[in-house]
């Protein structure tokens, strides 16, 4: 609230500076500018697949975290205090996993903030600077963002110069578009080198990834495998159990037999 009074106040404090001259001010919209930029969409929509990608991985690890814990309690009367031990070991540790995980995708300087940074900062420097070219271009003193935190009480369409910033990005990419296509077509040997160079930094960061799934997937299996065998040991203490108890019913049946077989001797 501060920073936009004082906004505000310079803002004011600059209009009264040059109000004996012949002052020119108009503003953008950025929000209208961006909606309108294709290469912005596909940004967003880059952002929006990776949000959705995070999220289901968070989803399955909280899946496996509740499966887990219900594990553990269908199970626990069975277990010995080593084994609830080290399952709850293992449900904390996936919960720290979890919260990293987290953080590591949605804290402030997560991956969610880096990759926005990183997909739509060169669109925005592209408006700054198209507006710029048409401020100094067509002499305007100060030229305001309409979405930015500035209180605009009253704007006159007329000074709106969204379009005019529109066109300049538009006007730009086309000369880049073609400047690129010439490239390409004067340097077709070095472009062809450069890919393949490229290639073999893909081969190379595919087989690392291929390394990581491999060296997790054994993680996972060996995990597997005991968890197997916990399953197995307590089977083999139920059974145990079990046995132990029939041989004391026959055994008791035993008795009372006997019992019976000495009273009547003794009658």
């Amino acid at each position: 609230m501060i920073k936009k009074v004082l906004l505000t106040f310079v803002l004011i404090s600059s209009c009264t500076t040059f109000a004996q001259k012949s002052q020119k001010i108009g503003y953008v919209d950025m929000e209208y500018i961006l909606e309108n930029i294709p290469e912005y969409a596909q940004a967003q929509n880059q952002l929006n697949q990776k949000v959705d990608k995070w999220k289901q991985t968070l989803d399955q690890l909280k899946s496996e975290i509740e499966t887990m814990r219900a594990d553990l309690s269908n199970e626990k009367a069975l277990l010995t205090q080593d084994l609830i031990s080290e399952r709850q070991e293992d449900i904390s540790l996936k919960e720290i996993d979890l919260k990293k995980q987290e953080n590591a995708y949605f804290s402030s300087d997560g991956s969610l903030f880096k990759y926005r940074k990183q997909l739509v900062k060169p669109i925005q420097d592209k408006v700054y600077n198209a507006a710029q070219q048409i401020g100094k271009g067509r002499g305007y003193d100060i030229i305001f963002d309409k979405s930015s935190d500035v209180i605009m009480i009253y704007t006159n369409s007329k000074a709106d110069i969204s379009e005019l910033v529109l066109k300049s990005i538009v006007r730009a990419e086309k000369t880049e578009s073609a400047k690129e296509k010439r490239a390409d077509k004067n340097g077709a040997i070095q472009t062809k080198e450069l890919s393949e160079e490229a290639q073999k930094k893909i081969d190379e960061r595919d087989a690392k990834r291929e390394a990581l799934i491999e060296k997790a997937d054994l993680a996972k299996a060996a995990k597997l495998k005991k968890r197997e065998e916990q399953k197995a040991e307590i089977e083999r203490i139920r059974l145990e159990r079990l046995k132990k108890r029939e041989e004391l019913r026959n055994q008791l049946k035993e008795n009372k037999e006997n019992s019976e077989e000495d009273k009547k001797e003794n009658e």
